[in-house]
């Protein structure tokens, strides 16, 4: 069960500690009584008497539930706060001790003035106790609901992150084997068998390379693995389209071992492809790249179709979920100068 960090589990919390310590203290009044109290019991009995028990008793139920939702809520706002964990916890324990002094001291002076106590260093001393004991309970509370709604929401986002990919890989399979491309794809190859039956041979490899990839069951892949896909990929197209499709590749060979989400590249080609004229007069010019700060790029120039092609395919939304997901990254999107770009973060593969 997860609890929210708001007003209304702070009071819960703190009507059951205020319930708990209460309860506790009926039990020691009734059965260990000469156990906890001075030595000189006939004076104790005189203090301890049932009309100031029950005084005593509604007073220390009212300031402890006052005490631990303050310092509940306080916890709570704390934990909001974007600071490093270790000066988080700093300041999480330093002014819940402050507070807790602050308000134990008013609580025992309001005490001694309603109960007419004449131990004050007695009833102060055991209060101040009680109160940093109460205090130590809220603060370590606070950490365990915290750390148990972080472990939620990362089992929670673990599990969207397996169905992602899931879909994504049943919709980049359902775009391969989409009628319209299986007919260009069977149509090309028809046309190449009569002319070149060795570029036929290499375009039917390629284009089971295509499938094989889009079956596989892998979160992340090197990226030498995913530009050698794209490549094929883009072949395909390029058979499809002819001169109106080029591709420029400016990869730095040390970036091969790092890692990225299968399908990241295929899915920013398949997405300038859709978007943009593809023709004789308006050739399409598609870079890939990467960058000195650990990403890679897809661009090409804008030249927007009038009616984009229909379909559902694996867009941009998709692309930036999984990487919000997975990695807690946004992909970085702009336009300059006419040129559409997508960078993508790649990972650091540990030596």
């Amino acid at each position: 069960m997860q609890f929210k960090l708001s007003y209304k589990t702070a009071f819960y919390f703190s009507l059951t500690i205020s319930t708990l310590l209460v309860a506790a203290f009926v039990f020691m009044y009734i059965y260990y009584q000469y156990a906890i109290l001075p030595i000189d019991v006939e004076h104790m009995r005189h203090i301890v008497a049932p009309q100031t028990v029950t005084i005593h008793l509604a007073y220390s139920y009212l300031t402890t539930f006052f005490l631990s939702f303050v310092l509940f809520v306080l916890n709570f706002r704390l934990l909001s706060l974007q600071l490093r964990p270790r000066r988080r916890i700093a300041l999480l324990i330093v002014l819940t001790f402050v507070t807790t002094l602050f308000l134990s001291t008013l609580f025992s002076t309001r005490q001694l003035v309603i109960n007419h106590f004449e131990h004050i260093k007695y009833v102060v001393f055991s209060n101040f106790v009680r109160d940093q004991i109460i205090a130590l309970v809220v603060f370590f509370t606070t950490q365990l609901l915290n750390l148990s709604n972080k472990q939620q929401r990362t089992a929670l986002e673990n599990r969207e992150l397996v169905a992602e990919n899931f879909r994504t890989r049943y919709e980049a399979l359902k775009n391969q084997v989409d009628p319209h491309f299986l007919f260009n794809s069977l149509n090309t190859l028809n046309t190449m068998i009569v002319k070149d039956a060795e570029k036929a041979q290499q375009y039917v490899q390629q284009l089971s390379y295509v499938f094989r990839y889009t079956l596989q069951n892998r979160e992340i892949i090197s990226l030498e693995e995913e530009l050698n896909y794209t490549k094929a990929y883009c072949h395909l197209m390029q058979i499809r389209y002819g001169g109106s499709l080029h591709f420029e590749y400016r990869i730095d060979p040390r970036f091969h071992d790092y890692s990225i989400i299968p399908l990241s590249l295929q899915t920013l080609v398949e997405n300038a492809i859709k978007h943009n004229i593809v023709s004789a007069k308006h050739p399409l010019t598609i870079t890939l790249s990467t960058a000195d700060d650990d990403t890679i790029s897809v661009s090409n120039p804008i030249q927007p179709k009038i009616e984009t092609e229909k379909g559902e395919g694996v867009g941009l939304v998709n692309l930036a979920e999984r990487y919000r997901l997975m990695w807690q990254r946004e992909i970085a999107i702009t336009k300059d100068d006419d040129i559409f770009k997508v960078e993508i973060f790649l990972l650091k593969t540990n030596a």
